[in-house]
């Protein structure tokens, strides 16, 4: 029968790419034949790794399908979500993904794998897989927490019974009572308008219920409910194989998760050993936030104000278009020099983190973010921006009790402003040095102890992988 072999299809987005190249290393780690399918821009994400991962004596290996952008409208180079030119021109990446499913095809024909893990925003991937009896599996990326809170919303449109978008319903038939209010739910759950990415989200769903199954970086410690929720409540298969972080064991490879880091991570850890622990903040917002110019300058002043040390990733896509930074507060960086350090572009993210000094972490609540601040035990103050992460928030504010939020209230993908200096400050200084830190960080760190543990023999991740994989065996042999 020889090995498994299982393909890994990510979309083009490094907050997506990142993990599947992590569960792509789980599966080689195990013995699986892997393939990772991308686009030429984008194979310098996974080409070191996956070369060293082969010296290794592992199976990785790479495919690539031409991304047509030019075909539908795009740049020649905006072959990345964190590429495209604006809001508007989302639906025409999305169409640029469907026109890969023929070359798909293609390769699965030839190749015959026994399972297509492939990214949510692939919906047509599903019908690719099945016209060869290929069992897909959807990658999310996100939470299962988030998921059954999504599905809630859309079913019982709890937002419909309250008078404004500024108070706070319930959301029904859940394991807890989790709030939020109606500006902080996205517009596609909401169903305000029809638009391409309305339908591309239902297709989403859609293919969500006729796929094999839903995999999942996450593990149970860190959600059981929702891990209940989703199978028993929802009927969906889900393993949870997480966190693939912790499958980075070295510095190195630590240090190159994504792109190329803007600094030198000797430079970096450096600045870090000379920081007591627990005593630095820092403050990053994923590759793809885009905060208002006020709203950073806000920031700077909220930084400041707290007197906390900080290590700060500026990566916003206006500055790298204008090449200023204008809304700095005047003298900001002579001013905080000693206590600051600002990094301008991709920052070693879990290096950071799970240096001692790191004390917390400002987050947008992305779910890998949320991962890697869980498995450094660092606890956070919570600034959620659009897609999930509202509900992420929750999480870790009211379910898990080790995150304070900054109080952001409204879903936005650009221009996210409207959180003032002095709650930036509290936040950051509750989360610090106030009494209930040393309460928050404990927590943190149980977890993180739970979340090492899962992957490790016998643990709960490790168990899921090895029913995942007993299945995919048991379904090639039937077929």
């Amino acid at each position: 029968m020889g090995e498994l072999h299982v393909f890994f299809f990510p979309l083009m987005a490094q907050g997506h790419m990142i993990p599947t190249l992590d569960m792509a290393k789980l599966f080689a780690s195990r013995g699986v034949k892997a393939t990772i399918i991308t686009t030429p821009a984008n194979q310098p994400v996974f080409s070191k790794p996956a070369d060293k991962y082969t010296q290794l004596g592992f199976q990785i290996q790479i495919r690539l399908l031409e991304f047509p952008a030019v075909e539908v409208g795009l740049p020649e180079d905006c072959q990345s979500v964190d590429k495209i030119p604006s809001v508007e021109a989302r639906p025409r990446f999305f169409k640029a993904c469907a026109m890969l499913q023929e070359p798909l095809e293609q390769i699965l024909r030839e190749t015959r794998p026994d399972c297509l893990v492939a990214d949510m925003f692939f919906p047509w991937a599903t019908n690719a897989a099945a016209k060869f009896d290929i069992p897909r599996l959807i990658f999310h990326g996100t939470s299962q927490l988030s998921l059954c809170a999504v599905h809630s919303l859309r079913i019982h449109k709890p937002f419909k019974n309250v008078s404004s978008d500024s108070e706070l319903f319930t959301i029904p038939n859940l394991p807890h009572a989790l709030k939020l209010t109606g500006s902080r739910v996205s517009p596609f759950e909401r169903n305000e308008f029809e638009s391409p990415m309305t339908e591309i989200m239902s297709r989403v769903r859609e293919s969500e219920e006729t796929s094999y199954g839903v995999i999942f970086n996450s593990f149970y410690e860190l959600e059981p409910d929702y891990a209940e929720h989703y199978k028993n409540v929802l009927g969906r298969r889900a393993w949870s194989v997480g966190p693939l972080s912790l499958y980075n064991r070295d510095v190195e490879d630590k240090a190159e998760r994504g792109k190329k880091s803007a600094i030198d991570e000797h430079e970096c850890l450096e600045w870090l050993d000379s920081k007591n622990p627990h005593s630095v903040v820092y403050i990053c917002f994923g590759s793809v936030a885009n905060l208002a110019p006020s709203q950073l300058h806000e920031m700077a002043m909220g930084i400041e104000a707290s007197g906390i040390d900080f290590v700060w990733v500026i990566r916003n896509k206006r500055e790298e278009d204008n090449g200023s930074e204008k809304w700095m507060p005047k003298g900001f960086e002579e001013r905080t020099k000693r206590k600051g350090l600002i990094i301008r572009g991709w920052a070693p993210q879990v290096l950071i983190l799970d240096h001692e000094a790191a004390g917390a972490f400002v987050t947008h609540c992305g779910w890998n973010s949320i991962l890697e601040a869980v498995c450094a035990g660092v606890p956070m103050v919570t600034w959620p921006l659009f897609a999930e992460q509202f509900v992420n928030e929750k999480l870790m504010t009211d379910i898990l009790q080790t995150g304070i939020g900054v109080g952001s209230k409204e879903w936005k993908i650009l221009d996210n402003d409207g959180v003032k200096k002095e709650a930036i400050a509290e936040a950051i200084k509750k989360v610090m040095i106030s009494e209930e830190s040393e309460e928050m960080r404990s927590r943190a760190k149980t977890m993180k102890d739970k979340a090492k543990k899962a992957i490790e023999e016998g643990g709960s991740s490790y168990l899921d992988f090895n029913s995942l994989l007993d299945e995919l065996r048991a379904y090639r042999a039937k077929h």
